[in-house]
């Protein structure tokens, strides 16, 4: 640092002796300016239309309000392409909570983020409006409540023809928003990666918690069943078979689509079946 000070000192007096004149003549040394796009530091500093987070190379990360990669904060989803809303609640859960302060801690730790991949060159802020619209109103006495408040508020979100880019949270959450979902686009597909499979039918009594969200919503017809993956289920289980039901939810789709080849192709019908196993890492791994 003070041979850097030391040059530029240096290079100051001989610009100065080359002009013949005195400090007050020569071109002052003035700090790097950011790029025209980014003089002010504020949220939305960027000559783009769209919603474009701060470099971290013009305004510190530990200021400014926390949204969601420190994007601009709206009340609606009006106007945008996808928007981040946070559903703080842990009522659902059977053990630890502590998950209504994900959305928040989430949005904390999102000011690391950076608005582009210089591997991919993708640049999402640059194609999509993005703000954040804060957290829904949940009611933490009430979960019942809280699933309908969920649902209330992601129907507007929908009505818009926003994304909504949802920060948890339960598991439960799931299962309001796939109502919601659903009620706008038809049945879905579900790519959930996951430890559990949170299909149970019943815990403690209660059918809706965070170990039974798509239970209901197979029940309920939300999801496509021929277009849902689950990924990472290990563990123990309360039941010698705790994937029974799953594994009948298959058969019936199988069974479902064979039968329905065969009525259009019954010369073609070949039957056939695959699996993937992936095999488990030793006990107490995480992966």
């Amino acid at each position: 640092m003070f041979s850097c000070f030391r040059n530029l000192r240096v290079t100051r007096s001989v610009i100065s002796s080359s002009y013949g004149g005195t400090k007050a003549d020569c071109f002052p040394l003035r700090t790097p300016q950011p790029s025209a796009l980014c003089r002010t530091p504020h949220r939305t500093c960027s000559g783009s239309r769209f919603n474009v987070p701060p470099s971290a190379e013009f305004v510190a990360r530990v200021s400014g309000i926390p949204t969601m990669a420190k994007l601009p904060y709206q009340e609606t989803a009006d106007g945008l392409d996808a928007a981040f809303i946070g559903v703080p609640i842990d009522t659902g859960t059977s053990n630890r909570p502590g998950a209504r302060f994900g959305p928040r801690q989430i949005r904390v730790e999102s000011a690391m983020l950076r608005a582009y991949n210089s591997g991919t060159r993708a640049a999402p802020y640059e194609s999509l409006m993005v703000a954040d619209i804060g957290d829904i109103n949940v009611n933490l006495y009430d979960l019942k409540d809280t699933c309908k408040r969920i649902r209330e508020a992601y129907r507007q979100i929908l009505a818009t023809g926003c994304i909504p880019l949802t920060m948890g949270g339960d598991h439960t959450i799931a299962y309001p928003i796939l109502q919601a979902v659903a009620e706008k686009h038809g049945p879905v597909g579900l790519v959930h990666v996951d430890a559990h499979a949170d299909t149970s039918d019943v815990i403690l009594g209660e059918r809706i918690g965070h170990g039974t969200p798509f239970r209901r919503c197979v029940e309920e017809g939300l999801l496509d069943c021929k277009r849902v993956v689950q990924i990472g289920l290990r563990g123990p289980g309360y039941s010698p078979d705790s994937y029974s039901w799953s594994r009948e939810q298959v058969r019936q789709q199988e069974s479902q689509h064979l039968n329905s080849v065969s009525e259009k192709q019954p010369s073609l019908c070949i039957p056939c079946r695959v699996s993937v196993w992936f095999k488990r890492r030793s006990a107490g791994s995480n992966l």
